[in-house]
């Protein structure tokens, strides 16, 4: 049974049917980011039946809101086949309240999935609570899912999924990621969002930077990348060697693939969704 809106404090906004599951999008009030949020989840037909499931978290990049993974990726067939209920939050907090910037690349589409502490954006962007605690809370709180739990995201998103996966030790089955901003403190995508939600702070800065954790991570949870070489980022944002030097140096387990013809866009994702969730489900299953 799905949750309802006098019981919880949600709403359903959206429903649809597909592969024998429910595509639903939720709407509630976030305590973390002091607005109200919005959420993509799919539920296998297992999940509607009220068998609880394992859950796979998407975080997606730049510009995204919950739709465009719900709409573009194809991943609701794979998620059915695997009994996996699958979560893609917004991007960032939004409302006429939260700070915004008129650049694509910093405010409202651009969360970074930090946790903010300069002004203004402090008093909204604390999106790595918000993905790392509140969400799951209230996913494993009102619908039939298991604490079992997997990430995943793309670009900004893949930034993320790395990051909250090492923040977290334990938390995770397992963590994959397309097209991953991996090194924010090296890139011009990070170093601007970094500056202005955690300031000049070097110190600051590598507590959110993948390739800066990978050097002291305390568990070994394996990471599959994959990259496409036709992306137009690929040099000058994602720059996935230095998360492959990083992982040789810390013996930290990397499968990255680099595929050869595909850029930056949902048509890669799409062509790689299957793979992922199939390596996300084998780390799900009970032991």
């Amino acid at each position: 049974m799905t949750a309802t809106h006098q019981e919880t404090a949600l709403a359903c906004i959206e429903q649809h049917a597909i592969f024998g599951g429910r595509q639903e999008v939720w709407q509630h009030a976030s305590a973390a980011l002091g607005c109200d949020m919005r959420f993509g989840i799919y539920l296998p037909a297992a999940a509607v039946r009220g068998e609880p499931c394992p859950v796979l978290y998407w975080l997606s990049g730049l510009t995204c809101t919950e739709q465009n993974f719900i709409t573009k990726a194809g991943a609701q067939a794979y998620a059915a086949l695997h009994n996996l209920i699958l979560v893609a939050p917004d991007t960032s907090p939004r409302g006429d309240v939260v700070a915004n910037d008129s650049a694509y690349d910093l405010g409202q589409g651009a969360g970074f999935y930090l946790n903010a502490t300069q002004a203004p954006w402090a008093d909204h962007y604390r999106m790595q609570d918000y993905v790392a605690d509140e969400l799951p809370d209230l996913i494993e709180q009102h619908f039939p899912a298991t604490s079992a739990r997997a990430i995943s995201g793309h670009s900004m998103g893949g930034h993320g999924a790395l990051v909250t996966a090492l923040r977290h030790p334990g938390r995770y089955h397992s963590v994959s990621a397309f097209s991953p901003i991996v090194a924010p403190t090296q890139a011009p995508w990070g170093q601007k969002a970094f500056t202005a939600y955690l300031g000049d702070d070097p110190l600051a800065w590598a507590q959110w930077d993948a390739v800066e954790l990978i050097r002291t991570a305390t568990e070994r949870l394996p990471i599959l990348v994959d990259q496409g070489l036709d992306d137009e980022f690929l040099d000058s944002q994602l720059r996935p060697d230095l998360l492959e030097a990083a992982c040789r140096e810390a013996g930290h387990p990397l499968t990255l693939r680099r595929q050869a013809g595909y850029d930056h866009s949902y048509y890669f994702i799409a062509s790689f969704i299957g793979d992922h969730i199939a390596h996300h489900a084998a780390a799900l299953k009970p032991v």
